[in-house]
C-alpha cells in the first residue's frame, strides 16, 4: 500500500499514489486559489494578507483549513464561518472542509520617538476636526464593539473642557479609587475600563486650565492609570486642532488615528486639518468614519441626507484612506446616550448597532494590516563608560 506525500503537509494511503497526488493538488490549488481570493470584509483585503493567515493541512478524513485574524472575531465568528462556507461550497473537493478561525491582536508601531505604554498593545485616538459631530459617540460604540469582539479594551476620555464619556457609558458622580495613593484604579462599564477628568471634577464645574495644566491632567490619566493588559485603549481626543491636540498626538502613543465627520462642507474643512496635522506628526491615519450620513425616522423609517451625502467618501478619497464606515442619525442613539447605555448595549440587534460593530472591526482591521511593533524581541542594551 503507497503513501504519496503532498507539498502542503498531508499524508493519503489507499490509493494509487499517482491519482492520490493529482486528486491532492487539485484540491490543494483549488483550496488556496478560492482563500486568496477571498475579500475579508472587515480589511478590505484578500485573506491571508492584511493582518490575516491562512494554512491548509489534511489527512485521511478531511481538509483542516486554519486561519487566523488579527482583530477580534467574536461577535463575526458564525457569520465569518458562513462567509467562508459559501465561497468554497462550489469546489468539488475529494474530502470534507473543517473551517478553524481564531484571532490574536498584535501591538503595532507608534509614531517615531515615542514610547508604548506598558500592558496596552494599541491606542486608538477617535478624533475630529471639530465639535458636534458625535465623536464621543463613536468611540464609546467602537470600544464597545470591540469588546464584544473579545478584546479587552479601555477608554480614555482625552476631552478634559467638556468630558462626554461618564454620562454616555452611565458612570456620572462616581469616582475613582486609589490603591497606593499614586495609582488610579479606572472605572468600568459594560466590560471595559474608563477614565475620565469628568470622574475628578463636578459634573458643573468648568475646567479653567491652560494648556500645560491640561496636557499634564491627560498624561497623568493615561500613564498613572493601573489599566492593567489591553489590546485596545480608545482614547476620545478632544475637538479641534490646537496646541492640545497638537501635544497629545506628539506624546500619545497611538498605533492608529481615526477621524469622524459628518457629510457636511464645514465639517469636511475641519476635519481635513485634522488628517493634516496627524501626517506631520507622524501618526498613522486608518481612515474616516462618517457619522450622521442619513436621518432615519423613528415613525416611518423614512431616510433622508439632512447633512448632504457622500462627503465622508470625498475626504477619504482626497486623502487615500479607507472610509471605515458610515453611520446613521437616529433619536434612539441620542437617547440611548443620554441613559448611559449606547447602542451597542441598548440594542444591540438593531440596525444602527451594527453599523457600529461593522465600523469597529473595520477599525481593528485595518489597524492589524498596518505595520507591527517588534521593539519587544529586542533585548536592551546598555553602553556604559569605564572612567
Amino acid at each position: 500500500m503507497g503513501l504519496g506525500f503532498l507539498g502542503f503537509g498531508v499524508l493519503y494511503n489507499g490509493a494509487p499514489p499517482n491519482l492520490q497526488n493529482s486528486m491532492a493538488d487539485a484540491d490543494q490549488s483549488a483550496l488556496e486559489r478560492t482563500l486568496a481570493e477571498f475579500i475579508v470584509r472587515e480589511t478590505d483585503r484578500p485573506l491571508g494578507t492584511g493582518g490575516t493567515t491562512f494554512s491548509i493541512e489534511a489527512n485521511e478524513t478531511e481538509y483542516r483549513i486554519a486561519i487566523s485574524c488579527g482583530f477580534p472575531i467574536d461577535s463575526i465568528r458564525e457569520e465569518l464561518k458562513a462567509r467562508l462556507d459559501a465561497a468554497l461550497a462550489p469546489l468539488d473537493l475529494a474530502r470534507p472542509v473543517r473551517i478553524d478561525l481564531s484571532w490574536r491582536v498584535a501591538a503595532h508601531a507608534v509614531q517615531p520617538g515615542v514610547k508604548a505604554l506598558p500592558g496596552i498593545r494599541n491606542v486608538l485616538a477617535i478624533a475630529s476636526g471639530k465639535g458636534g459631530v458625535g465623536k464621543s459617540t463613536v468611540a464609546s460604540n467602537v470600544a464597545l464593539a470591540l469588546k464584544e469582539g473579545g478584546a479587552r479594551v479601555g477608554i480614555l476620555d482625552a476631552d478634559v473642557y467638556g468630558p462626554s464619556q461618564p454620562r454616555i457609558l452611565g458612570l456620572m458622580g462616581q469616582r475613582p479609587e486609589t490603591v497606593d495613593g499614586k495609582t488610579l484604579k479606572p472605572l468600568r462599564a459594560h466590560g471595559i475600563s474608563v477614565m475620565s477628568i469628568g470622574f475628578l471634577v463636578e459634573d458643573r464645574q468648568a475646567v479653567a486650565w491652560r494648556g500645560p495644566m491640561v496636557t499634564s491632567a491627560l498624561n497623568q490619566m493615561l500613564t498613572q492609570t493601573d489599566w492593567g493588559e489591553l489590546d485596545y485603549l480608545v482614547v476620545d481626543m478632544p475637538p479641534g486642532t490646537g496646541d492640545i491636540q497638537l501635544t497629545l498626538a506628539q506624546k500619545v502613543p497611538v498605533s492608529g488615528a481615526v477621524i469622524v465627520t459628518t457629510p457636511q462642507d464645514i465639517a469636511l474643512s475641519d476635519a481635513r486639518k485634522g488628517i493634516d496635522l496627524f501626517r506631520k506628526v507622524s501618526l498613522p491615519v486608518l481612515g474616516v468614519v462618517e457619522n450622521m450620513g442619513t436621518h432615519v425616522c423613528s415613525e416611518c423609517g423614512h431616510e433622508e441626507p439632512i447633512f448632504g451625502s457622500g462627503g465622508g467618501s470625498v475626504l477619504a478619497g482626497e486623502y487615500d484612506l479607507p472610509l471605515l464606515g458610515s453611520l446613521p442619525l437616529q433619536r434612539a442613539v441620542g437617547e440611548q446616550t443620554d441613559t448611559g447605555n449606547p447602542t451597542i448595549v441598548a440594542d444591540p440587534d438593531g440596525a444602527v448597532a451594527k453599523a457600529f460593530r461593522g465600523t469597529a472591526l473595520r477599525i481593528a482591521g485595518e489597524l492589524a494590516a498596518t505595520g507591527r511593533d517588534y521593539s519587544h524581541l529586542f533585548p536592551k542594551v546598555t553602553v556604559e563608560s569605564k572612567a
